[in-house]
């Protein structure tokens, strides 16, 4: 493993490239066959995709961490809720009646029933073991046959809350303590209020959860992995990435950039000419790409099985260049349903290879800087 040691955990002030200056480093390394690059390879060990010890502390560590859980705009009006596992805990998240967002171990306080499950809108949760009822604050209203069950302290017995915080147009989660503002204040606003989830996806594939991750982080594969998906649309290993603290951003220009060789820097505009793909230490990215963006959270379900948990959600649009639903649905299939099909399928077939004796690891090079970074911090957070 590389002796190079990783930033600090203190995330410092985001400052990224604006368009103006991404569009010039872009041209840049056009123009001179060049990429943006790292400075350390990084050497990391096979076992750590298939060992159960390692997974059971990545868990830990995602449970202890402020986690995107969904895009606000999921959760878009009072009573809506989401119910899915989270770092192995069954959630239920929902809007309450005063608009606050509110996240709960999906479990009913009498025998442990889940009292939600999938999406919806409701005023309030009936478990549908026994009709113990919450409200959307979690407190318990009612209990048929109350008189079953002398001496139990309703005021007792509400949802176990875990700590929730939107910010940005997220939803973070945290399982274990509390969400503090200052644990957010370099997060970005990725999502803005009028941005709309149009779908939420769902897949699960036999490949370790990291796997899955470091396929968003670099485009060295382009034109091998993507040559009839994205390469026809892109270009091969140039990239800008910016990291700060654990986490970084990955920017994939489009052929088409060329057509602002010839517009004043000042009115170079990045929009549908480039694709960030932020990742959110450890498990989450936003991509923000042509005609939409999206939430991607790799939600860990063993050392070789992970569910890949996805939300569509419309692009910011601009009276200049309104982008209608149906043109905003054929780029996410486009997306959703070739490239990154083709990265997935990657991932598995790595991971059928980690537990034979071709390598004692795998090996992420200069080209690969913003995994490194994650890869980095996440040795460097387990302090195994």
């Amino acid at each position: 493993m590389s002796s190079s040691e990783p930033e600090s955990n203190i995330i410092p002030t985001v400052s990224l490239l604006n368009d103006q200056e991404a569009i010039e480093r872009v041209f840049t390394h056009i123009d001179n066959g060049t990429t943006d690059l790292g400075d350390t390879v990084w050497q990391e060990p096979v076992e750590n995709y298939h060992s159960q010890e390692r997974f059971d502390a990545e868990i830990a560590l995602l449970r202890s961490l402020p986690i995107p859980f969904c895009p606000s705009a999921a959760l878009p009006e009072q009573g809506s809720y989401i119910a899915r596992k989270s770092a192995g805990t069954p959630l239920v998240v929902a809007r309450g009646k005063d608009g606050k967002v509110r996240a709960f171990i999906n479990a009913c306080r009498h025998r442990g029933m889940q009292i939600a499950s999938g999406t919806g809108r409701a005023n309030g949760f009936v478990c549908p073991y026994h009709a113990w009822f919450y409200g959307l604050d979690g407190s318990l209203k009612f209990i048929p046959g109350e008189e079953g069950f002398p001496g139990l302290d309703i005021e007792d017995h509400s949802l176990v809350e875990v700590s929730a915080m939107e910010k940005g147009g997220l939803v973070y989660v945290m399982q274990e303590g509390t969400i503090s503002p200052q644990m957010l204040e370099n997060s970005r606003d990725y999502f803005t209020p009028e941005q709309e989830l149009f779908k939420q996806s769902e897949n699960t594939d036999p490949a370790n959860w990291k796997l899955l991750t470091e396929t968003l982080l670099e485009g060295y594969h382009i034109k091998s992995l993507h040559r009839k998906s994205f390469f026809p649309y892109g270009l091969d290993n140039v990239n800008l990435v910016e990291t700060y603290g654990a986490n970084a951003r990955v920017t994939f220009p489009f052929r088409r950039i060329e057509k602002l060789r010839d517009v004043p820097a000042e009115k170079r505009r990045a929009a549908g000419m480039l694709t960030s793909v932020y990742h959110l230490f450890p498990n989450a990215s936003v991509s923000v790409l042509s005609k939409h963006s999206n939430l991607t959270i790799m939600e860990p379900l063993s050392p070789s099985s992970t569910q890949m948990v996805i939300y569509l959600v419309t692009p910011e649009q601009t009276s200049e260049n309104p982008i209608s639903l149906e043109d905003v649905k054929k780029d996410a299939q486009f997306v959703n349903e070739s490239g990154q099909d083709e990265d997935r399928e990657a991932a598995c077939l790595i991971q059928q290879t980690v537990t034979a004796q071709a390598n004692s690891h795998l090996t992420f090079g200069y080209f690969e800087k913003a995994i490194v970074n994650f890869h980095q911090h996440l040795t460097e957070s387990l302090d195994l």
